[in-house]
């Protein structure tokens, strides 16, 4: 019985933006309730002017999420952000909200890095004169201090993230996220609708077990109207460096994200294949972009970032439009 209540529950969820929000049948049981009924995540008028006065120079806002932990998202947003602030004429921020597990700091070459305070707010931490980080990492006396926290106190940090850090003129800002579909989530959707998001990339690998987690993502980012600008399908094979012949580590047992992406109508922005490369260059704080020019992931990965690209480009003149 409490299994097809639950089932009812996620099918019928009314969604966040919703009068019912919390309140409705479908609510009850739901992890969320409370948070959806007292509209804790989502900022009152005077808030979301203040976030929209602060966010005012952000053009374009992509978050990276993804059901399932472990399918590469930290990676997958330091590449995005590597690959976009390669042309110098552009302004980047990387901003971690993965407040139990901020790994950026490390993958950025960041680790040890301290957060200024200024007059006008925190200072992000700069990689480059045109790529800002901002991390929770940045606040831990060690890095291998857990950040033992309940949701309230994550969601307060996620506002201060927005609110307090002086951003700038920014071009991209890409929010990397924990796995999930919880109170993170929720809250980092319902502060941004006070400014703008592009959308969301949706990172998986190739296995059903991947794919079942990132159904409900998708389902997630439906829910609380959070365009999805496609999937990519990370770790899809791997490529001998020497005989240059194609293995399938995590087998594609139900067709993979390309068969995931026609049945649910999503984009499938491209696969990358897996490189020892990607792993030691995250270790190092290093672009892997940079580091491996020629190798078969690098051209995965351009590829999809010029698609990502050009799908913000073509929703800012959308919205100009309207």
């Amino acid at each position: 019985v409490l299994v097809l209540q639950l089932s009812l529950s996620v099918a019928d969820c009314p969604g966040t933006s919703s009068a019912q929000a919390g309140r409705a049948a479908a609510c009850q049981g739901c992890p969320n309730q409370r948070l959806c009924a007292g509209g804790a995540a989502a900022p009152d008028p005077a808030e979301a002017a203040e976030l929209r006065e602060r966010l005012r120079g952000v053009k374009h806002t992509v978050l990276v999420l993804s059901g399932k932990g472990g399918v590469g998202k930290s990676t997958f947003s330091a590449l995005l952000a590597h690959g976009l602030a390669a042309d110098e004429a552009k302004q980047v921020a990387l901003l971690d909200i993965d407040i139990c597990g901020p790994s950026i700091p490390k993958m950025m070459g960041l680790e040890g890095e301290q957060v200024h305070q200024s007059g006008s707010g925190w200072s992000p931490v700069y990689v480059e004169e045109n790529l800002g980080v901002m991390s929770v990492g940045f606040l831990l006396s060690s890095p291998d201090d857990a950040v033992i926290w309940r949701g309230p106190k994550k969601n307060g940090l996620i506002k201060q993230f927005l609110r307090d850090v002086d951003w700038g003129e920014i071009d991209y800002l890409i929010v990397d996220t924990p796995p999930g579909t919880s109170d993170e989530h929720l809250s980092i959707v319902q502060y941004l609708s006070a400014a703008h998001i592009d959308g969301a990339v949706i990172i998986t690998t190739p296995q059903e077990v991947s794919l079942q987690d990132v159904r409900k993502e998708i389902s997630f980012c439906h829910k609380v109207k959070l365009p999805i600008i496609g999937v990519v399908e990370n770790m899809s094979g791997f490529i001998c460096p020497k005989c240059k012949k194609e293995s399938q580590i995590f087998p594609p047992t139900t067709g993979g994200a390309e068969k995931m992406c026609q049945n649910l109508n999503v984009s499938l922005l491209g696969k990358v294949p897996l490189d020892p490369q990607i792993g030691k260059s995250c270790d190092k704080g290093q672009s892997f972009l940079s580091e491996a020019p020629e190798s078969p992931a690098t051209s995965s990965y351009r590829n999809i970032i010029q698609r990502i690209q050009e799908y913000c480009e073509h929703h800012f003149q959308e919205e100009k439009i309207i």
